[in-house]
């Protein structure tokens, strides 16, 4: 998508709600999260034109859980197969079906195609997408950022009230933000080629060890295969270009035969470094996708924490742009994603390590072949996975600590009797949260709560067993519960209990009377 389908730019002493840098699956999908909820957000990227390869190919079941919550899972499970397991430590495979999910599997979807389908949602949401664009400076004050901008027509300025980077690794937002990058460097490259074979009979699917211990892995592509395997001899500057015959090398002294490169259509190395942002935020700015963090590519988890990282920003951040919520909202994010970029960067240097185990004498060889036997058992399974894909996030939560929904994602459970509606159904046409009842005999008291918030809330009835004996469930927007009525609780208390968790999420209340969504009473 280019930007003449949209405004070029900011007029003069124009002031954007947000401007969002870069257009990666974090800061499209960003967009759309702001759009949607009437926030006005530009998009600024540095290409031209979209890029001419793919980093990945899958999306996992936290990324369809998000997106199903906005209506567009579907868009994406059109896109490609659907896969019932991932890699785990080398060659084991990782059952899904064991996580607790509407989506226990893994989607096969190129990025390139993820961020062609974000950024169709981002432009139908209002938001405008700039290529050629790239952000080089910024200053902040306490009412905006001015940002320093170069682009086709040279250098210029633009206002807005909050800067998001999602620039990546080397984020020029970062940067200019004073914000700390620390972690370890990358200690090992892996060559990366989108190749044309000869014959492709010689390297079919799958992990290849030739008899020096080293390793090729293949993916085969319509019209190409994915070739990966250790770097013997990474260059000082690891960004140096990939020669053709320098990957040929590799390949070859890896399986210890020939396997003749007719074409190459991108070489790429990267590392295994693992760095996290000190702070997701700094005053009115703010860091998500790989700006905020990166880590080694176990897993293949990179879209799938950016699109964690946007919709845990974008809600917050359209509460805080509109003016309902302080934007003490805002540290919630760092709080919340800063944790889980903290487990992200363990499970995947774990996994990273157990990959580069040589042998069974490798010392590592047994906690390899037990967490490969972890993988495979049915009991162990399913926690594992949802630690892998991040299915089992958990944010904090007030209420019920015991509820097995504190904190994670409410299942997509039905609402009324007859009309066969869903809360995904519910969460994908409002902007903001759902107070979910099942208590027809003191329910008043919690809906009497909820009425200052109803241009935030939308309070709906269900089942008496759909919440699993909870009273009542505040849902945030981004689907998680973020308080849980327990019946034992006093129904006075559980009230002012669900007013604080109101004030705490969504800000100041208004006093207009509340909207009754569905009611199977009715």
């Amino acid at each position: 998508m280019s930007d003449t389908a949209v405004s070029d730019t900011a007029s003069q002493g124009e002031v954007v709600d947000v401007l969002i840098a870069g257009a990666g699956p974090a800061g499209l999908a960003l967009a759309g999260e702001l759009g949607r909820a009437g926030v006005r957000a530009r998009v600024l990227e540095r290409d031209p034109e979209p890029p001419g390869f793919c980093r990945g190919f899958n999306l996992n079941a936290r990324s369809l859980e998000l997106l199903d919550r906005r209506g567009l899972a579907t868009r994406f499970l059109a896109e490609g197969p659907t896969v019932p397991t991932t890699m785990f430590v080398g060659a084991a495979r990782l059952d899904l079906a064991a996580m607790r999910t509407e989506h226990p599997y893994v989607l096969g979807i190129p990025q390139t195609r993820v961020e062609e389908l974000l950024a169709e949602w981002a432009v139908e949401s209002g938001a405008r997408l700039l290529r050629g664009r790239c952000l080089t400076g910024l200053r902040q004050d306490g009412a905006g950022v001015t940002v320093e901008v170069d682009g086709p027509d040279g250098p210029s300025t633009m206002r807005c009230r909050w800067l998001v980077g999602c620039d990546g690794g080397r984020s020029t937002v970062r940067k200019a933000a004073g914000i700390g990058f620390p972690g370890t460097p990358a200690r090992r490259f892996t060559l990366l080629g989108d190749v044309v074979l000869a014959d492709p009979s010689t390297v079919p699917f799958g992990p290849h060890t030739g008899p020096d211990g080293r390793s090729v892995f293949a993916i085969p592509r319509p019209g190409y295969v994915r070739l990966l395997t250790a770097d013997p001899a990474p260059p000082a500057d690891p960004r140096e270009p990939v020669s053709p015959s320098a990957f040929q090398h590799a390949i070859d002294t890896a399986l210890g035969h020939r396997a003749e490169i007719a074409e190459a259509l991108w070489l790429t190395r990267f590392g295994d470094a693992a760095r996290l942002a000190e702070q997701f935020r700094a005053g009115r700015v703010l860091l998500a996708g790989d700006a905020a963090h990166i880590h080694p590519p176990a897993g293949a988890i990179g879209v799938n924490a950016a699109l964690d990282d946007a919709v845990n920003l974008g809600w917050k951040l359209a509460l805080v742009a509109r003016g309902q919520a302080p934007d003490t909202l805002l540290d919630t994010y760092h709080d919340e994603r800063h944790a889980a970029g903290e487990r992200l960067l363990r499970n995947t240097r774990a996994q990273a390590v157990l990959t580069q185990v040589n042998g069974d004498d490798d010392p590592l060889a047994p906690v390899r072949d037990l967490l490969s036997e972890l993988a495979e058992s049915g009991d162990a399974a399913g926690p594992l996975a949802e630690t892998i894909t991040a299915v089992g996030t958990r944010y904090p939560a007030s209420g019920d600590p015991e509820h097995r929904w504190a904190g994670r994602m409410v299942p997509d459970i039905p609402l009324g009797q007859d009309d066969g509606d869903n809360l995904t159904a519910l969460l994908t046409r409002t902007p903001g949260g759902v107070l979910l009842l099942n208590d027809t005999t003191h329910r008043q008291p919690l809906t009497s709560a909820a009425h200052p918030w109803a241009d935030r809330v939308t309070t709906a009835h269900t089942h008496p067993c759909a919440l699993e004996h909870a009273r009542a469930v505040l849902v945030r927007p981004d689907g998680h519960a973020a308080w849980i009525g327990a019946p034992s609780t006093p129904v006075g208390e559980a009230a002012e209990e669900l007013r604080e968790a109101l004030m705490h999420w969504f800000g100041n209340p208004v006093a207009i009377p509340c909207k009754i969504l569905i009611d199977p009473q009715k």
